[in-house]
């Protein structure tokens, strides 16, 4: 069988330690709580669960006022399935860390730089390998 080239050397390594996941994961759960707050928060307001008023079936006297105020039911729910997908990724990023295979770039196999994943902990691509597959579409 062939051997596996992607061996740990000084210049290459195959994961983070325990160590390093665990710091990445303190940040992807704290990341979680806030999605999943203003998740609840858009979808509340889409919804109306947030309150037990008659703000859907008023007359709006004042719609310059409130518009300039207040997102539209539409924006607010194209926002509240973006932060879904993400608190999926945030979801997806935890089970990778407890597989141990978290911060390895799924095209090149390179570890994500740690600046990379402290801004975007979710990711599961180096910059250059999303670059690669920006170019080829």
């Amino acid at each position: 069988m062939a051997e596996d080239v992607r061996k740990e050397t000084p210049d290459f390594k195959a994961r983070y330690s325990d160590e390093e996941l665990q710091e990445f994961k303190a940040i992807i759960i704290d990341m979680l709580e806030k999605a999943k707050k203003e998740y609840k928060t858009l979808r509340d307001y889409v919804t109306h669960d947030s309150s037990n008023d008659i703000e859907d079936t008023s007359p709006t006297f004042k719609v310059m006022e409130e518009g300039a105020n207040a997102l539209s039911k539409e924006e607010a729910g194209q926002l509240a399935q973006r932060q879904y997908k993400f608190i999926q990724n945030l979801e997806a990023a935890l089970v990778r860390i407890e597989n141990k295979t978290y911060g390895v770039c799924r095209v090149t196999g390179k570890l994500i730089p740690k600046e990379r994943l402290r801004l975007v902990p979710h990711a599961t691509l180096t910059v250059e390998a999303k670059e690669m597959m920006n170019k080829n579409k």
